[in-house]
């Protein structure tokens, strides 16, 4: 079974890009959350970029040809802005621990 035929493979796909458009949109209104919303907000954050980690290792480990074509399609596509998988990954980190930080400082 190719990888993207997994059925498996196509609801996380969905269940993380429709996740993910739901955060940002309510990132939107992210400095008018209370405390425990901005809280939320970050765990659900952090719980996605682990979802989306994984999500990329089974690209990664997968020996499908598509698979491997999507894994260098968004090597060159972060490349281009000077980035790798593991950079972004540590700069989205290091955002949600400012964040944290912001909301520590608050009390």
């Amino acid at each position: 079974m190719a990888f993207f035929d997994s059925e498996i493979v196509q609801d996380e796909a969905k269940r993380l890009f429709l996740d993910y458009q739901q955060l940002m949109q309510l990132g939107s209104d992210y400095g008018k959350f209370d405390r425990e919303g901005k809280k939320l907000y970050i765990e659900r954050m952090e719980n996605m970029m682990e979802r989306y980690r994984v999500f990329m290792k089974r690209f990664e480990l997968s020996e499908d040809f598509q698979a491997k074509l999507t894994i260098e399609q968004l090597r060159t596509q972060l490349g281009q802005f000077g980035l790798t998988a593991e950079t972004m990954f540590q700069q989205m980190q290091q955002t949600l621990e400012r964040m944290k930080s912001q909301l520590e400082a608050e009390t």
